[in-house]
Protein backbone atom coordinates (compact mmCIF):
# COMPACT_ATOMS: atom_id res chain seq x y z
CA UNK A 1 0.00 0.00 0.00
CA UNK A 2 2.91 2.23 0.86
CA UNK A 3 4.66 1.98 -2.54
CA UNK A 4 1.07 2.85 -4.31
CA UNK A 5 0.32 6.21 -2.05
CA UNK A 6 4.28 6.71 -3.10
CA UNK A 7 3.83 6.48 -6.74
CA UNK A 8 0.47 8.07 -6.71
CA UNK A 9 2.69 11.06 -4.81
CA UNK A 10 5.70 11.30 -7.81
CA UNK A 11 3.12 11.05 -10.72
CA UNK A 12 1.80 13.97 -9.15
CA UNK A 13 4.42 15.52 -8.33
CA UNK A 14 5.89 14.85 -12.18
CA UNK A 15 2.71 16.50 -13.50
CA UNK A 16 3.15 19.54 -11.13
CA UNK A 17 6.32 20.02 -12.57
CA UNK A 18 5.06 20.21 -15.93
CA UNK A 19 2.04 22.00 -14.82
CA UNK A 20 4.59 24.62 -13.28
CA UNK A 21 7.10 25.00 -16.01
CA UNK A 22 3.47 25.68 -18.29
CA UNK A 23 2.93 28.60 -16.32
CA UNK A 24 6.35 30.05 -16.88
CA UNK A 25 7.80 28.50 -13.49
CA UNK A 26 11.63 27.92 -13.68
CA UNK A 27 12.21 24.40 -11.28
CA UNK A 28 15.46 24.89 -9.45
CA UNK A 29 15.43 21.92 -7.13
CA UNK A 30 13.03 18.97 -6.51
CA UNK A 31 13.00 17.05 -3.10
CA UNK A 32 15.14 19.79 -1.04
CA UNK A 33 15.57 17.67 2.22
CA UNK A 34 17.11 19.74 5.82
CA UNK A 35 16.46 18.30 8.87
CA UNK A 36 13.27 19.81 9.88
CA UNK A 37 11.20 18.49 6.80
CA UNK A 38 11.17 18.62 3.12
CA UNK A 39 9.89 21.15 -0.20
CA UNK A 40 8.93 19.26 -3.02
CA UNK A 41 9.94 21.79 -5.42
CA UNK A 42 11.52 25.20 -5.50
CA UNK A 43 10.76 27.22 -8.80
CA UNK A 44 11.24 30.73 -9.91
CA UNK A 45 8.37 32.84 -11.03
CA UNK A 46 9.96 36.10 -12.34
CA UNK A 47 11.55 37.59 -9.33
CA UNK A 48 10.09 35.45 -6.86
CA UNK A 49 11.10 32.42 -5.02
CA UNK A 50 8.57 29.37 -4.80
CA UNK A 51 8.49 26.40 -2.19
CA UNK A 52 5.85 24.49 -3.88
CA UNK A 53 4.51 21.49 -1.75
CA UNK A 54 2.59 19.22 -3.93
CA UNK A 55 -0.86 17.33 -2.38
CA UNK A 56 -2.23 14.58 -4.17
CA UNK A 57 -5.52 12.70 -3.63
CA UNK A 58 -7.36 10.08 -5.85
CA UNK A 59 -10.79 10.99 -5.12
CA UNK A 60 -12.10 13.14 -2.10
CA UNK A 61 -13.21 10.95 0.27
CA UNK A 62 -10.66 12.20 2.82
CA UNK A 63 -11.13 15.52 1.56
CA UNK A 64 -9.43 17.56 -1.08
CA UNK A 65 -5.67 17.95 -1.62
CA UNK A 66 -5.53 21.22 -0.53
CA UNK A 67 -7.49 20.75 2.47
CA UNK A 68 -4.43 17.95 3.82
CA UNK A 69 -1.65 21.17 4.46
CA UNK A 70 -2.51 21.39 7.99
CA UNK A 71 -0.70 24.45 10.23
CA UNK A 72 1.44 21.91 11.21
CA UNK A 73 2.78 21.19 7.95
CA UNK A 74 2.47 24.90 7.01
CA UNK A 75 4.75 25.79 9.63
CA UNK A 76 7.65 23.51 8.91
CA UNK A 77 7.10 24.43 5.36
CA UNK A 78 8.05 28.47 6.37
CA UNK A 79 10.82 26.38 8.77
CA UNK A 80 12.18 24.96 5.84
CA UNK A 81 11.78 27.84 3.68
CA UNK A 82 13.34 29.81 5.93
CA UNK A 83 16.69 27.52 6.14
CA UNK A 84 16.95 27.12 2.23
CA UNK A 85 17.10 31.46 2.15
CA UNK A 86 19.87 30.77 4.53
CA UNK A 87 21.90 28.40 3.38
CA UNK A 88 21.56 29.47 0.17
CA UNK A 89 22.20 33.12 1.11
CA UNK A 90 19.05 34.88 -0.37
CA UNK A 91 18.92 37.44 2.27
CA UNK A 92 16.36 40.27 0.45
CA UNK A 93 14.89 38.04 -2.39
CA UNK A 94 10.36 37.59 -2.63
CA UNK A 95 9.46 34.45 -1.44
CA UNK A 96 6.23 32.28 -1.19
CA UNK A 97 4.79 28.78 -0.34
CA UNK A 98 2.69 27.22 -3.04
CA UNK A 99 0.44 25.12 -3.16
CA UNK A 100 -0.41 22.60 -6.23
CA UNK A 101 -3.24 19.92 -5.96
CA UNK A 102 -3.48 17.39 -7.90
CA UNK A 103 -6.82 15.04 -7.49
CA UNK A 104 -7.01 12.10 -9.46
CA UNK A 105 -10.47 10.09 -9.96
CA UNK A 106 -10.73 6.47 -8.32
CA UNK A 107 -10.06 5.21 -11.95
CA UNK A 108 -6.46 7.24 -11.74
CA UNK A 109 -7.78 9.65 -14.68
CA UNK A 110 -6.24 13.49 -13.53
CA UNK A 111 -9.80 15.14 -12.58
CA UNK A 112 -7.79 18.56 -11.96
CA UNK A 113 -4.27 20.50 -11.20
CA UNK A 114 -4.55 23.68 -9.06
CA UNK A 115 -2.20 26.20 -8.29
CA UNK A 116 -2.68 28.37 -4.93
CA UNK A 117 -0.13 31.02 -5.10
CA UNK A 118 0.94 32.06 -1.08
CA UNK A 119 -0.95 29.13 0.46
CA UNK A 120 0.84 29.69 3.11
CA UNK A 121 0.97 32.92 4.61
CA UNK A 122 4.19 33.24 5.59
CA UNK A 123 6.91 35.36 3.32
CA UNK A 124 9.65 37.15 2.68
Amino acid sequence: MRDTRRALGQKGEDLAVRYLQQLGYTVLERNYRSAEGEIDIIARDKERLAFIEVRTRRGTAFGSPEESVTPRKQARLATVARQYLQEKGYLDVEWGIDVVAVEFTTGSVLQRITLIRNAVMETG
